[in-house]
């Protein structure tokens, strides 16, 4: 692993950073990298490879590959191979090939049997245990054709909301998110101002409490997406979700509390995204991202949104619709307009997204909002 990750550094510093193909990348440090760093043939391929694919993620994000450590080797079938007879793998090291015994549980055999795995990658975790994850490729069923569609609306007060009552309430995650945040600032103190002894305790209980809360988190999305797809696969409904891109970085650009912007940038929303959607492609459950505009403004009834700009018939977890009186959960409303957005236009009873304007211009016009407004200028003029 130290060869393939100083490899990996040589040609990270030796070929100009805005090459990102691997071809390019070998031509220019093939050589080298088994000449210098002792590495086989294939084990020098899969270090430009890597480089490289390394370098179109910096790039796509605006960052730069700044080093390589060495946790981990890619490898693919002329230098890795599986072994269901004996239960083992074949790997090539520095020294030549070797046949390691596997230590696997049921789900593992049963994910593994009959199937000629192509491709691996060895890793060192944290614990100094070695774990060799093998990718296997399965064909998905056909999509099953829905009938109805199923809206998820992802938030942090409730983290997933559907349009068919479902809820998964979000207040444990974030009490579990302070609750490591608090004793992560207070070991993290004791270990830069402590005696030595003290702040040696304190590395070591923070590298045990390392990725807990990531792991706690992910155990609930895996909950949450399981439930949701498996409910579409059993009533033959589609999913639909709202496609929120780039909201983190739209939210960070508000001024906010720094207690605030931690529990936002810690929302696990595209994690669940992953999740569910890899999930219906494995149920043959077909998946729709839907634009998020106005679904949490918008009465899932009357489809009317506030008739003033920069005001809203939302306030909190309540909707109340001025239009139509619709009083009810805000998140709810939102799961069952993403709903109605997942379905398609061209269906055979046509859109439902469509409102009449004489009805939109009397809402504006009624007494009841005349009155509701003449209130609210009174009020801000005291």
């Amino acid at each position: 692993m130290k060869a393939f990750a100083d490899g990996c550094n040589y040609a990270n510093e030796v070929v100009q950073p805005q090459t990102t193909s691997s071809v390019t990348i070998q031509n220019l440090v093939y050589q080298d990298l088994r000449s210098k760093f002792g590495l086989s043939a294939n084990l020098a391929v899969r270090v430009c490879a890597r480089v490289g694919a390394n370098r179109k993620t910096a790039k796509a994000k605006k960052r730069t590959v700044e080093s390589f450590d060495p946790t981990s080797i890619d490898y693919d079938a002329r230098i890795f191979d599986f072994r269901q007879k004996d239960n083992v793998v074949s790997l090539t090291l520095m020294n030549g090939r070797y046949r390691i015994p596997l230590d696997i549980g049921e789900y593992q055999a049963v994910n593994l049997d009959g199937k000629k795995p192509t491709s691996a990658q060895l890793c060192k975790h944290r614990d100094g245990s070695y774990y060799i994850h093998i990718q296997i490729k399965t064909t998905p069923p056909d999509v099953t054709e829905p009938v109805r569609v199923i809206g998820v609306d992802l938030g942090r007060t409730d983290i997933a909301i559907t349009s068919d009552g479902d809820s998964w309430s979000g207040e444990n995650i974030k009490a579990t998110r302070d609750r490591f945040a608090r004793t992560r600032a207070s070991l993290q103190t004791k270990a830069t101002k402590g005696t030595r002894s003290t702040r040696r305790r304190c590395r070591k209980i923070l590298k045990r409490l390392s990725g807990r809360e990531r792991r706690y988190q992910t155990n609930q999305n895996h909950v949450i997406s399981k439930t949701i797809v498996s409910k579409a696969k059993a009533s033959k409904s589609s999913i639909a979700l709202e496609d929120l891109t780039g909201i983190r970085e739209r939210t960070n650009q508000q001024p906010r509390s720094k207690t605030e912007r931690r529990r936002s940038n810690s929302w696990a929303f595209y994690q669940l995204r992953i999740f569910l959607t890899y999930k219906a492609i494995g149920a043959g459950v077909k998946v729709v991202m839907v634009s998020p505009r106005y679904t949490s403004q918008m009465c899932h009834k009357c489809l009317h949104i506030h008739p003033i700009k920069g005001q809203s018939y939302r306030s909190g977890k309540r909707f109340k619709c001025g239009h139509c009186g619709f009083v009810g959960d805000a998140d709810s409303n939102g799961s069952l307009n993403i709903a109605a957005l997942g379905v398609p236009v061209n269906a055979l009873e046509g859109s439902i997204l469509s409102c009449n304007l004489q009805e939109h211009i009397r809402a504006i016009t009624s007494p009841r909002y005349i009155v509701s407004r003449q209130a609210k200028q009174l009020a801000v003029g005291n």
